[in-house]
């Protein structure tokens, strides 16, 4: 397989695996992909699992004919990429071995030996010349294991990835990306996502055209999409609205209960309800679909004053990595002591940003009148927002709207005609009842100003403290003029035709344009009301919330150079360029400070 003219695959597919890492189903199979970079010096991406080794050996010497490989570049000294390291070495004794300080102290315990002879250690910011490739090193510890490096070829734009970006299957078998690449990730990587955070910011500053991983397909189109996803992963956002229902049951009464609350929530208009059997189902399927969709339900019954095993598991399953971000309900099942509401809750106490319904499901041995009149108000609890969203049940002069406007953050929607655009506004006030007016002003240097002076009409999204940072990435460090903004979103449209936001807000408002006040360098928009929806009961986002809790900080400690305040990114270096432009957020040498 040819990956660019001059780099090469030589790696393997394993169909006899039933179990990777001994717990994760892999019904097609995986594989263990290796690359040669072919230059006036030649070097080796990787090694694979010790059950191929023969087949590897072979792999490159039909690829490189007549020539032998100066570098045999290890990324990560997990055995199914580390395994064949002796093997080759004794079959190229000239090669050098390139590696971080960290895997050759692992080289030692696994071979007996560190290759002091003939190393090379390699780190952050080192570079090593092919001949016209030159290759640059990038630290990424705890990805997902403290030695591992990342490596970025310049020339061809070709960024080897260890084991990010992988997913399970064999790569001769046709399947999507994205489900087993989510179940790779959560299941392996799922616990590191500060530090797949810190390795994308890094990614971001380089100009990548191929993405080649350990594992599963070479990408070469659409890179933006698995950037977005694992952006998403490593967040712990949900990927996707909809409903996980995890159960288990002893005799059934559990299940009828968790099966007729699945199709009550299908009934009010859930977009997904995914249901789990924890005593049957691939466990870490259940785990990544968790992390998938924004809501999650538990049903389990008292099981010797605790709960029963499999729900346990699977908890410690979720907290293990770090569940985050979701809305968490519980059914629990007892016949004379119930319990198991009260400690799933307590499993879940270190969680972050978890919002808890205010109906739990208490279910006395079977289902009774109480305990099926609790289902519905769950239901209806559960599914407040999607009821708003649809036009046919929603409450389109819901006025309580209104009262969610604060010194909040926002985002302004609008359409020019061509494509969608959104922007983050501060500056929304409530200035009249009666009749119900809007203020909003907006800076005329933003798009969004230009359009919506030409159209007369926006939408107010009152943004809710669960909004993570790429909302404010999206909305709030690029211009719509140049990018569309909802690239990859679904989008829900009011009644005026404008978009307004899935998650992430407690309402909207829908606004018509009566009266311009030209504020020099703003304009403020003197607005009606044409439809309000409320879609749930979380706070609003206010400044002093976001700089708090939302907004990075910069990781100054250590550090000679500037801080961008928007992003906080961080230029190291004694002096910024005029002219310098924030890879991250796009912004100009005035919005940074020097670190002090």
């Amino acid at each position: 397989m040819f990956i660019t003219n001059d780099i090469k695959y030589i790696g393997v597919n394993d169909h006899k695996v039933d179990l990777f890492e001994g717990q994760y189903k892999v019904p097609n199979g995986i594989s263990y992909n290796s690359y040669a970079i072919i230059d006036e010096k030649i070097a080796i991406m990787d090694t694979v699992d010790a059950y191929f080794t023969h087949q590897w050996l072979d792999n490159i010497q039909n690829t490189l004919g007549s020539r032998t490989p100066d570098y045999l570049i290890i990324q990560h000294m997990e055995p199914d990429h580390s395994a064949n390291i002796m093997n080759f070495a004794k079959a190229y004794p000239n090669a050098t071995i390139v590696s971080s300080s960290k895997a050759f102290a692992m080289m030692k315990n696994f071979f007996g030996t560190d290759f002091s002879e003939r190393r090379l250690v390699v780190g952050e910011g080192d570079t090593l010349t092919l001949g016209n490739h030159t290759l640059a090193f990038v630290a990424a510890p705890m990805v997902h294991w403290p030695e591992v490096i990342v490596t970025y070829d310049v020339k061809d734009k070709v960024l080897f990835s260890a084991d990010g970006f992988g997913k399970f299957g064999a790569l001769d078998v046709e399947e999507p990306w994205t489900d087993e690449a989510r179940r790779y990730f959560i299941g392996i990587v799922g616990k590191y996502g500060a530090q797949v955070q810190s390795l994308l910011k890094k990614a971001a500053t380089l100009d990548i055209g191929t993405i080649c991983p350990l594992h599963g397909p070479v990408l070469k189109e659409n890179l933006g999409y698995y950037l977005n996803l694992y952006n998403t992963w490593s967040s712990y956002q949900p990927e996707e609205e909809g409903i996980v229902i995890a159960y288990t049951s002893v005799y059934g009464n559990t299940k009828k209960a968790v099966l007729q609350l699945a199709e009550k929530l299908s009934t009010n208009g859930c977009p997904k309800v995914v249901v789990h059997d924890l005593a049957r189902c691939d466990m870490a399927e259940a785990v990544a679909d968790a992390f998938r969709y924004s809501k999650i339900v538990l049903a389990t019954t008292t099981y010797n004053a605790d709960i029963f095993p499999f729900m346990r598991e699977f908890i410690d399953h979720l907290t293990e990595r770090n569940f985050a971000n979701r809305t968490v309900a519980f059914i629990e099942n007892g016949s004379w002591a119930p319990l198991a509401a009260k400690i799933m809750k307590g499993m879940l106490e270190n969680s972050k940003n978890l919002t808890f319904t205010e109906t739990s499901v208490k279910i006395l041995s079977s289902l009774n009148e109480d305990s099926s009149a609790q289902l519905n108000s769950l239901a209806d609890e559960l599914c407040k927002d999607y009821l708003a969203q649809q036009d046919s049940t929603a409450n389109k002069n819901d006025l309580t709207a209104l009262f969610n406007i604060g010194y909040g953050l926002y985002v302004v929607t609008s359409n020019d005609g061509k494509k969608d655009n959104g922007l983050i506004v501060n500056t929304v006030t409530q200035v009249t009842n009666t009749p119900n007016r809007i203020a909003v002003t907006i800076n005329k240097d933003n798009y969004s100003h230009h359009v919506i002076k030409q159209t007369g009409i926006m939408n107010i999204n009152c943004l809710s403290v669960d909004a993570p940072f790429s909302v404010f990435e999206r909305f709030g460090f690029q211009s719509g003029r140049n990018v569309d903004k909802f690239a990859g979103l679904e989008p829900l449209r009011s009644d005026n035709g404008l978009v307004f936001l899935p998650r992430n807000i407690n309402s909207f408002m829908s606004l018509k344009v009566e009266q311009y006040v030209d504020l020099d360098t703003h304009g403020m928009f003197i607005c009606s009301v044409t439809e309000a929806r409320v879609l749930s009961d979380r706070e609003t986002m206010t400044y002093t919330y976001y700089h708090n809790n939302v907004k990075p900080k910069p990781q100054t400690e250590g550090k000679k150079g500037y801080v961008c305040t928007i992003c906080g990114y961080v230029y190291e270096g004694d002096t910024l360029p005029d002219d310098y432009i924030c890879p991250l957020c796009k912004h100009g040498a005035s919005d940074f400070e020097e670190i002090k």
